[in-house]
């Protein structure tokens, strides 16, 4: 299971160390993408594999769903995790979730999530207001 909040930074490769407590549960290999919100996910195979087959069962008569696969799909990646535990990112998906130097990486059960830093703090400070109201609305 992948939870907490890491900072990290991406060096002069392209390269980002993935955290040692999440390298244990993603292997050596896992899926890079796109993900909701500007940010970047990553997926253990297992997971990618579960995440595929519900792709495969949208309709794909819905413009929705074939707008949501072709983005999702087309940004996605194998990636290998290096003997130090980094991974290269595409210059393609830097750009999409604006990332430089400075990033944070976050654990979401069964994903990982990549953050330009600043813009996950915006995220986070904004969502942190009104967590009481999400949670109303979602029967927490």
């Amino acid at each position: 299971m992948f939870i907490g909040e890491y900072s990290y930074s991406i060096d002069e490769k392209k390269r980002l160390a993935i955290p040692a407590k999440f390298r244990q549960v993603l292997g050596k290999k896992a899926v890079l993408t796109r993900g909701l919100d500007n940010c970047l996910v990553i997926y253990p195979l297992k997971e990618w594999q579960k995440l595929s087959q519900k792709l495969e069962s949208l309709p794909a008569g819905q413009v929705d769903a074939r707008g949501f696969i072709r983005i999702l799909l087309s940004g996605a990646t194998e990636v290998n995790l290096d003997k130090l535990g980094r991974i290269l990112i595409p210059d393609h998906l830097k750009k999409y979730a604006f990332l430089k130097k400075n990033v944070a990486i976050i654990g979401l059960s069964n994903r990982i999530e990549i953050w330009d830093q600043r813009r996950w703090e915006e995220y986070k400070e904004k969502r942190e207001k009104t967590v009481g109201e999400m949670a109303e609305q979602l029967g927490i």
